[in-house]
């Protein structure tokens, strides 16, 4: 199977490991974000345009994703160009330390890039100005059409420079796109990068179509649909856009997720009048029973290391979260505040459980230890839920939906996104309304 469209070549020409001056609290939000100044990239007087793409242009480009990207986190505070004393020319060889300390940035980007025989190659350096040092320095080689990625690529390497973590830019977002008013809304499945780029729509429409999940180690996606009003489970490849049908499962009451090692997917439907969790190997087809009670058990999720999942269910009399064992022993109720929970997701750190809260007409997402100490909320309002990892475990993204009136007008549902500190609120770019998200894995893994 294909993992990624295209394979980047990379050369790594020099990293310096001595120790930095620049330090980032990652665990404080956007508190006290870090001055960083990214230079355009200077682009090499050989290079020409390709495809319609006009290389005298991409030098700013990149630039411009690597701002919006970091100035997204919350962490950094990318800098005015304006301000900028140094030329891109002149600034990628050797800055001129002093010149950007002025401006009293504290870490800076340069690089440059050129296109011939067409091939694009772009090299970056990141700069400690307090230090005076290089601290990474990192070249990439792909087709022009590629450069997007490549900015996501050094947003990415940049970052885990920074702060110590895997960044989560070179990664991608499913949803289910949604238009037309409230009681007659046609849904498609969608996908963009995350930074809202490159939307492209994978079905027509013509089915409801619900809560696609992302495969952790590769780009497929298994989602629930109707199909002449009956619910069956998919699975769809991105790369090739090959679909089949898991199977009919005319009791599912909650849409299927996978496994950490994608071989298994697991779900909840109502058979012999009972909701309960079942796992159904991808391989052999094999179905298998793991929970087996009078109550309603729902929306289950592997630990990222596959020893247990967490579900929710209404055994207690108001809907909790519970944790088992992969295999449905030990059964473990974890939360006991006031309200009603659902959704969890497991954080691919494995630390935390993110989840939605319902209290008094509110909605909640909030995270919790995988014991169920330490809940906090993160944010509240009218309608919200669906919470879906980062694949760093850093943030999350989630859908939000307005109040309609009495004719359904003013109605809408957006994708947002919120660190887990409960800083750094913000709305993600889509193209139509939308609901249901799902984050990728890292491209470029």
């Amino acid at each position: 199977m294909k993992k990624i469209i295209f394979i980047f070549i990379l050369n790594i020409f020099l990293i310096n490991k001595s120790f930095a001056l620049i330090e980032i609290d990652i665990t404080r939000g956007n508190l006290d974000p870090l001055p960083i100044a990214i230079s355009p990239l200077h682009v090499d007087i050989k290079s020409e345009n390709y495809e319609g793409i006009k290389i005298k242009d991409l030098g700013e480009d990149i630039s411009k994703i690597i701002e919006d990207n970091f100035r997204g986190t919350g962490l950094f505070n990318p800098l005015k160009k304006e301000a900028f004393v140094q030329k891109p020319d002149i600034a990628h060889l050797k800055p001129r330390f002093e010149d950007w300390r002025l401006i009293k940035a504290q870490a800076l980007v340069t690089g440059k890039l050129l296109v011939t025989n067409g091939k694009l190659k772009v090299e970056f350096r990141l700069w400690d100005l307090a230090a005076a040092k290089e601290m990474t320095a990192l070249a990439f080689t792909t087709t022009p059409s590629n450069w997007r990625r490549v900015a996501h690529i050094i947003s990415d390497k940049i970052y885990e420079r920074l702060t110590g973590e895997e960044g989560y830019f070179d990664t991608r977002i499913i949803y289910v796109a949604e238009s037309g008013p409230k009681e007659q809304r046609v849904k498609k499945l969608a996908i963009m990068d995350q930074d809202g780029a490159n939307t492209k729509y994978l079905t027509l429409g013509n089915e409801l179509v619900l809560t696609p999940r992302f495969n952790p180690t590769n780009q497929m996606v298994t989602y629930m649909s109707y199909f002449r009003n009956m619910p069956r489970v998919y699975l769809l490849d991105i790369e090739t856009g090959t679909q089949e049908v898991v199977g009919n499962f005319p009791g599912m009451t909650f849409a299927p997720r996978f496994s950490p090692d994608g071989k298994k997917i697991v779900m909840s439907f109502a058979k012999d009048g009972n909701s309960d969790i079942y796992t159904m190997d991808l391989d052999s087809r094999v179905v298998e029973r793991i929970t087996d009670h009078s109550s309603i058990d729902t929306s289950p999720s592997f630990s990222p290391d596959g020893k247990f999942i967490a579900f929710n269910s209404d055994r207690s009399g108001l809907q909790q979260i519970y944790v088992m064992r992969s295999d449905g022993s030990g059964v473990k109720r974890i939360t006991f505040g006031n309200g009603i929970y659902g959704t969890p997701v497991w954080s691919p750190r494995g630390d935390l459980i993110a989840f939605t809260k319902m209290r008094k007409g509110r909605f909640y997402i909030g995270v919790m230890r995988t014991d169920g100490s330490g809940e906090r909320l993160l944010t509240e309002n009218y309608y919200q839920e669906a919470p879906s990892w980062s694949p760093n475990g850093r943030v999350l993204v989630f859908y939000r939906e307005t109040k309609s009136g009495s004719k359904g007008e003013g109605f809408s549902a957006k994708l947002w996104s919120i660190d887990i500190t409960g800083y750094n609120e913000r709305r993600l770019k889509t193209e139509t309304d939308a609901s249901d998200p799902s984050w990728s894995s890292l491209l470029s893994k």
